[in-house]
């Protein structure tokens, strides 16, 4: 039986904050399972590893014997969060809302147990909800409240416009935890707002407040923005395993950290002894590589992790082009493509800004023969062989 004390010191672990903790405590020591709740917007059909973080401590909660609510926010995906956005994004269609749910179900159970968490439809009460109840709904805050939240006060300060179904999102969200009686819900530090929402409505309706735990944001592979698909910066829990560890091995030592803290499931010891190693003069890269292996093994299996390691290794030691290299076609409107876009384009780097550190630092080939004109214009009808550091290559034809 694990007591108060150690619950919460696991709970804590990775955590950015809780509110209002000593609420959380007095949860915790009714020594009753309790409602966790997090909720997923089906915007994409693909979860990432920036999405794991909420769902790794979720297991946690799990683990420790509490009830998961995965609420799969089908009603609120055809809304669209406005969470850090300056443009008012456009709502997707019900049937791409149920494609992309239907893919969450599926991979979500690579980190959760299915038989011990409960997936729920927020349409399953929002499509019950009459014109009437959704006016009761929205006259329990203000306008003025709303502009207090930091995206919308940005965009409005700036004159830029505000939908008023945007206004709706963070009720909305709120008002799941009411239906739900969550004692809990996690989300990232961006959505506080949102939570936050969730423990006002559920006191303007009668209900127990929930506490709330937000988790932080984990950088994309740029080490600079969220991680995201459509900035082509993300780890995929659906790559594969050469994918995700070649992904891996290709952030910076000093990010290396950063995901290692949020996403291992190692202990807080053997992590610290990773740290005293490297400082004591090991190589950052083995490090890499062992949590590299240990991201691979949870998605696929500990012998995928093990074939990755060793194909990654094979490839890095001899500096050979792998067999299986990439067939790109870039089709082009001039005479040519700067080598900048062609990187970019190729997938070979996230940015053009990359793409000319990168040449920058020496680590960009066509051919085998390292590239040094940063304004390098490739002609239209060739194909080269591109590589950006050890493991990144392409065969790219310009048409």
């Amino acid at each position: 039986m694990v007591s108060v004390q150690e619950a919460l010191a696991e709970i804590r672990r990775g955590t950015e904050e809780i509110l209002v903790e000593s609420e959380f405590i007095e949860k915790l020591e009714t020594g009753r399972p309790l409602r966790i709740k997090a909720g997923f917007d089906p915007t994409a059909p693909d979860l990432h590893l920036g999405h794991t973080v909420l769902l790794n401590k979720l297991k946690q909660f799990q683990d420790l014997g509490h009830e998961i609510l995965f609420l799969i926010g089908d009603f609120t995906g055809m809304i669209g969060d406005p969470t850090g956005k300056n443009i008012t994004r456009k709502p997707l269609t019900s049937e791409q809302v149920q494609e992309n749910a239907k893919s969450y179900q599926e991979q979500v159970f690579k980190i959760l147990d299915p038989a011990k968490t409960t997936v729920v439809f927020n349409s399953e009460w929002m499509n019950e909800l009459s014109s009437a109840d959704m006016i009761r709904l929205a006259s329990n805050h203000t306008v003025a409240r709303m502009l207090e939240r930091d995206d919308f006060h940005k965009r409005y300060t700036g004159g830029q416009s505000i939908a008023i179904h945007e206004f709706l999102y963070p009720l909305i969200q709120g008002y799941d935890s009411v239906v739900l009686e969550a004692d809990v819900e996690l989300g990232g530090t961006d959505q506080k707002f949102n939570l936050l929402m969730g423990r006002e409505l559920q006191k303007a309706y009668g209900k127990p407040q929930q506490s709330i735990l937000t988790m932080p944001i984990l950088e994309g592979l740029d080490g600079v923005q969220k991680m995201s698909k459509s900035l082509n910066n993300y780890i995929g829990i659906n790559d594969s395993p050469k994918d995700i560890f070649g992904k891996i091995m290709s952030i910076s030592d000093d990010l290396m950290w950063r995901y290692i803290d949020l996403l291992s499931f190692r202990t807080v010891h053997e992590i610290q002894q990773w740290r005293d190693d490297v400082s004591e003069g090991r190589n950052p890269i083995e490090i890499k590589k062992d949590f590299a292996e240990e991201i691979v093994a949870r998605f696929h299996s500990e012998q995928d992790g093990r074939q990755a390691r060793e194909g990654f290794e094979n490839q890095f030691k001899k500096g050979q082009i792998p067999d299986d290299i990439n067939e790109v076609t870039l089709t082009v409107t001039d005479e040519g493509l700067a080598i900048a876009n062609v990187l970019k384009d190729a997938g070979l780097t996230v940015s053009t800004s990359e793409a000319y550190r990168m040449i920058k630092q020496g680590a960009v080939k066509i051919d085998g023969e390292k590239v040094e004109d940063r304004a390098l214009i490739i002609p239209k009808g060739v194909e080269h062989i591109f590589q950006v550091g050890k493991r990144k290559f392409a065969k790219v034809s310009i048409a």
